[in-house]
């Protein structure tokens, strides 16, 4: 055997002490969690990645229960967020060495403002991004329905929230009337961007076909951990709302921060409850905008109806004015005529001395045509008188 040889176990001791000789403080090092699993111990995987995505470094690191447990609810408190994959964070590690697990990070502290400033620049991205797009204000942009009746609703199917955002439309106390239809997503975890994304893609499906023509989209939320709300600042799922063609009102059920998809839609109210009390206020604003404009069409045709009516009256007056002076006039006309008619009428005439002679019952206008021995009537005023010609 040779002498210089060493066993498995040595080696490893020897590793260990120059390592704790080379590396015997603490050290900060930056880097994003690839994976996290959480059993009370905390285990990581950290890495770095270059150009194009690769892996420039990658180690495992390891969180102890107690330091666990301090640290995470501080991470927590500041953040609003508990430390997840996909996370930019700055830790404080020793390095650690052992015989059977090999090299990895034995994890002391955690800097949230470090990743607070990642997630900001991340946000701040995301938005610019989408205001590159064009799609930043959209949603926002569309008119919401005189009166929204036909309600398509992405939540979980169980979700608290979503059964007190129907109590709270169907116990309105206007007695206003609302249609829902739940597309069931997951709203929290890994697959939740997809998961709601496909509910509004069904949601469009039916529009386009006429199967169901909505009024909005309410995309609810309730109860929960802050953390759970990772998905509604993705790329993916603000552009799609954004983009959509229905106005969105949203109740994820969060105060610390508004989330990029509140940034986007249409409305964003903090609870499903208080989505439903906006909806309940729209319409019941355009009730009470109804009976306004009911009431003022009352009034307005009540005073035409009496500015008609005097008009009427009037014309009335005017007409019956009018038609007792035209009778008034003919029957002037009627008493000249009637005068005139009696002026020159042959009873008149005939008291006047006039007289009117007959021959074979003609009368007679020249004395020619009464010969000799022809005999004629002459009528006067007061009878006849029968005269022979000679």
């Amino acid at each position: 055997m040779n002498p210089d040889s060493f066993s498995l176990s040595e080696l490893c001791a020897l590793l260990d002490e120059s390592l704790r000789q080379s590396f015997p403080a603490t050290y900060w090092v930056r880097a994003e969690i690839a994976s996290l699993t959480d059993r009370g111990h905390c285990y990581l995987e950290l890495v770095e990645k270059g150009d194009r995505g690769m892996f420039a470094a990658k180690m495992r690191a390891t969180c102890w229960s107690n330091t666990w447990q301090l640290i995470s609810a501080y991470f927590l408190q500041e953040t609003g967020k508990r430390p997840e994959p996909g996370m930019q964070v700055l830790v404080e590690v020793t390095v650690d060495f052992h015989p059977v697990y090999g090299l990895s990070l034995n994890i002391q502290n955690i800097d949230p403002s470090f990743t607070l400033g990642d997630l900001a620049r991340q946000r701040q991205f995301t938005l610019q991004r989408l205001e590159a797009d064009g799609v930043l204000d959209m949603n926002k942009s569309l008119p919401l329905p005189t009166v929204i009746r036909r309600i398509a609703v992405i939540s979980a199917k169980d979700a608290a929230g979503y059964g007190d955002f129907c109590h709270q439309l169907q116990d309105n106390p206007y007695g206003l009337r609302f249609t829902t239809e739940l597309f069931p997503a997951f709203m929290q975890g890994d697959g939740a961007t997809r998961s709601i994304i496909s509910a509004l893609d069904k949601i469009n499906v039916n529009c386009q076909l006429s199967i169901v023509n909505y009024d909005c989209v309410v995309l609810i939320r309730g109860g929960g951990a802050p953390t759970d709300l990772t998905c509604f600042d993705t790329y993916e799922l603000a552009s799609h709302c954004a983009q959509f063609p229905l106005p969105i009102l949203s109740g994820i059920g969060h105060t610390r921060d508004v989330s990029i998809v509140d940034m986007v839609v249409h409305s964003s109210l903090k609870t499903p409850t208080a989505v439903a009390e906006f909806l309940i206020d729209h319409n019941a604003g355009q009730l009470v905008r109804i009976n306004e404009l009911r009431q003022r069409l009352a009034f307005i045709a009540t005073q035409m109806v009496a500015v008609r009516r005097q008009q009427i009256e009037q014309l009335r007056l005017t007409l019956q004015y009018t038609i007792s002076r035209t009778l008034q006039t003919e029957r002037n006309k009627l008493n000249i005529l009637s005068q005139a008619i009696t002026l020159h009428s042959p009873e008149q005439i005939f008291r006047k001395g006039y007289s009117l002679t007959l021959h074979n019952g003609k009368v007679l206008r020249h004395a020619a045509d009464a010969p000799a021995g022809s005999t004629i009537t002459t009528v006067l005023a007061d009878g006849e008188l029968t005269s022979v010609v000679q």
